[in-house]
Formats: structure tokens, C-alpha cells, sequence
């Protein structure tokens, strides 16, 4: 115990390497990896009715310029950079239609309320909000749509801005940069939006700027580290696989950017309500002294399950078996 006592001591004094076991503990504790898992479930199943819903717009807005329509289908596909291709393959025979607008619509609105009902438990589970605080089915799911017209917003200025790079000629390098910066822009206001609207504890938007700009900076950072692999190592790499491939690739890539906004909001968490030191072996063994933030975390544990306003919770700690 001597070794593990030095470590627990170091990383208890210092912040750079506490905050960053804290928010690992963290992350364990509100089972975040299933939350995670949630969210992209609904992220897989919307996605696909929204490409429809896409190229069914498409379909209709530039019916008299393909050429345009490929640009703007392309655009849209670097989002997926590894496996974006293949998905263009498989959806470049639909055109616009009536019924594939429906479809498109009524899947789209399923899985988009899923993505963000799933996204505000996981929120209100991390920010250890009591259910009896938390809103009623029909408030969360007014919540949800607001955040769905707020993300709508978002994707129209992202399909403005693919189709203005499209037709950029000359000037491209110039309007890509700036489109890049305006993207990142739009993703920091969406992800903003995300954290304070679908959270029942009452926030500010100074209090999730970091969390957000963060958010926002990986999540753009992935989208570049998929296209370099895409360019010199991935190669032709997706097409070997087929179907099985594309499937496995969405979840990955839909994973990665649920990932990227949990892990980002625990890390907010912990960093707001000083949710830290915590105790090196706390998730290993009873036999552990508990630090104030081990315990003030601990107890936030138990009154996120307060189902009703006049259930009491009261937490003690019983000094630990040495």
C-alpha cells in the first residue's frame, strides 16, 4: 500500500492529475459508457431517414442543377469522413419524392426525439438531478423539440454553408477556411444550447461555454483525424467490407460524437462542483477514507433517485474497516 499510498497522495495534491481521475470516476459512477450507448442507438436510427429527408429536399430545391445536388450530398457526407462514401453509394439512386419526404420526416422526428430524450437523462442522471425535479413526459419531450428546432437551424446553416463552398470556384481555400470557422461556430452554439436547455438543473450559458467550446473543438478535430485516415492509410479500406462495414463504421463514428459530449459534460461537472480529489482506490475497495468530494459525490448518487418531493434522503458514512 505504501506505493499506492504515494500516487493517491500525489495526484490528491495535484490538479492536473486529480481533476482527470476524478472525471474517470465520475464517468464509471454515472455508468456513462450505456448512456453513451443510448444515445448513439437513436443517433443510428435517425440517421438514415434524415439522409433521405436530405436528398428528398435536394431533390426538390435543385432539381435543375444535379450537379449541385452531388456537391451539397458530398458536403453533408464529409461528416462522416471514413465511411461517407459508401453511404453516398448505397443513397445516390433516391430523388426527390412525396413519400420519401413523409418517411424521411416521420423517421427523422422518431429518432431525433430518441437522440435527445436519451441525451437529457444522461445529462440529468450526471448532473444528479432528482427525478422528482426532473420534467414530466410531456415537458421533457416539449424540451426535446425545441432542441430539435434548434439543431434543424443548425443543419440548414451547415447545408447553406456545404452549398456555398460548392460554389465557391476560384475563391474555395478562402470560403472553406471561413466555412470551417463558421461551422465550429454553429456547433458551439448547438452544443451550448444542448447542455443548458436539456438540463433540469438551472444553468447559465457562462457555466457551459467551456464545456461546449470543448465539445465542439474535439468533435471538429475527429472530423479531420477521419479524413487524414481516410486519405493516407483507409484507402478503398470500407469498400472490402460492404454493408457490414458501413454499419460498423456510423456506430463507431455516432459513438465517438456521443462520447465526445458526455465525456465533456462530466468533465464540467467535476470541474464546477469541485468533485475533486477523489480517493485512488474508492472504486475498488471499502477499505478506503473517503475525501469531501468522494463524499459529496456519493450522496449526490443517492438523492438523484428521490422519486418524490416529500421522500427524505439522508446519507451517512461509517468511518472504513482499515
Amino acid at each position: 500500500m505504501g506505493v499506492v499510498g504515494a500516487m493517491d497522495r500525489f495526484q490528491q495534491r495535484h490538479r492536473w492529475a486529480g481533476q482527470p481521475i476524478a472525471v474517470i470516476y465520475k464517468f464509471g459512477d454515472d455508468q456513462a459508457g450505456y448512456l453513451t450507448a443510448l444515445i448513439t442507438y437513436y443517433g443510428f436510427v435517425s440517421l438514415f431517414p434524415l439522409l433521405l429527408l436530405l436528398v428528398t429536399v435536394l431533390g426538390f430545391a435543385l432539381q435543375n442543377d444535379p450537379e449541385l445536388q452531388q456537391r451539397v450530398l458530398d458536403s453533408a457526407l464529409a461528416q462522416f469522413p471514413v465511411i461517407g462514401d459508401q453511404i453516398g453509394a448505397n443513397i445516390h439512386s433516391l430523388h426527390g419524392s412525396v413519400p420519401g419526404l413523409i418517411f424521411g420526416i416521420a423517421g427523422s422526428l422518431y429518432g431525433g426525439l430518441g437522440v435527445v430524450q436519451a441525451t437529457q437523462n444522461a445529462l440529468n442522471k450526471m448532473w444528479g438531478v432528482p427525478r422528482n425535479a426532473r420534467p414530466n413526459p410531456i415537458a421533457a419531450r416539449l424540451r426535446s423539440l425545441l432542441l430539435l428546432a434548434v439543431g434543424g437551424t443548425a443543419i440548414l446553416a451547415t447545408t447553406a454553408l456545404s452549398a456555398v463552398t460548392a460554389t465557391a470556384g476560384p475563391y474555395g481555400s478562402g470560403v472553406r477556411i471561413a466555412a470551417i470557422a463558421v461551422a465550429i461556430a454553429i456547433n458551439i452554439v448547438l452544443f451550448t444550447a444542448a447542455y443548458r436547455i436539456l438540463t433540469a438543473h438551472p444553468l447559465t450559458t457562462a457555466q457551459v461555454r467551456g464545456a461546449a467550446i470543448a465539445a465542439a473543438l474535439i468533435w471538429q478535430t475527429l472530423q479531420w483525424a477521419g479524413a487524414f485516415l481516410l486519405a493516407h492509410a483507409l484507402q478503398g479500406a470500407t469498400a472490402t467490407y460492404g454493408l457490414f462495414g458501413i454499419v460498423l463504421g456510423l456506430l463507431a463514428w455516432i459513438y465517438l460524437g456521443a462520447l465526445t459530449f458526455v465525456a465533456c459534460a462530466e468533465a464540467h461537472i467535476v470541474h464546477t462542483r469541485r468533485l475533486w480529489p477523489r480517493s485512488l482506490l474508492t472504486p475498488f475497495t471499502d477499505s478506503v477514507h473517503l475525501t469531501p468530494a468522494d463524499q459529496a459525490a456519493y450522496t449526490s448518487y443517492a438523492e438523484t433517485e428521490r422519486h418524490k418531493g416529500f421522500e427524505n434522503i439522508d446519507v451517512d458514512f461509517n468511518p472504513p474497516d482499515d
